[in-house]
């Protein structure tokens, strides 16, 4: 069973599935769906289109570069059945998918690391602004200061010491 890369978005084509379109010089391209192909009609670039692979990637959105996709690559190379190999290569299959998600988890996680400050920041900044949503017109006018609750943040002891390491 050959699994195929849809040429517009890079999501896999099962047997069956998608179209395929020839172009007059031969070159064949493979779409998962009709979306794919529609987009490819209209002659628009997947880097441009977001919900793509390739603008994902470019972005800065998913991995780029990383030892795991090695094993992904399409091999036109047949290679003579052995039950021992076989075997090896589905434990290892399995040991790679893992790696991967790791590594992927922990892409999002530096991806998301400072958009919690960035977002308790705009948090205050429209509470500042629209005090008077919050608290009574009576309650703002006796009290000419506006209380905001403090931000208490929390260093670690292992971020401190790799902080004074850096300088």
């Amino acid at each position: 069973m050959r699994l195929e890369k849809c040429w517009f978005c890079s999501s896999t084509i099962y047997p069956g599935h998608g179209i395929q379109f020839v172009r007059n010089d031969a070159k064949i391209f493979r779409f998962c769906r009709s979306k794919c192909h529609k987009n490819f009609k209209m002659k628009r670039n997947p880097r441009k289109v977001k919900w793509t692979k390739a603008y994902r990637r470019l972005h800065g959105k998913d991995m780029t570069q990383d030892s795991t996709f090695e094993f992904e690559r399409k091999r036109n190379r047949p290679e003579r059945y052995d039950r021992n190999v076989t075997e090896m290569t589905l434990k290892a299959i399995k040991k790679i998918d893992k790696i991967r998600v790791t590594r992927e988890a922990q892409h999002h996680k530096m991806r998301m690391r400072g958009k919690k400050a960035i977002e308790q920041e705009a948090a205050i900044k429209e509470l500042e602004n629209s005090i008077n949503l919050v608290k009574a017109p009576a309650a703002l006018q006796q009290g000419s200061e506006i209380n905001l609750p403090k931000i208490k943040v929390k260093v670690s002891q292992s971020q401190a010491v790799g902080e004074r390491m850096e300088e």
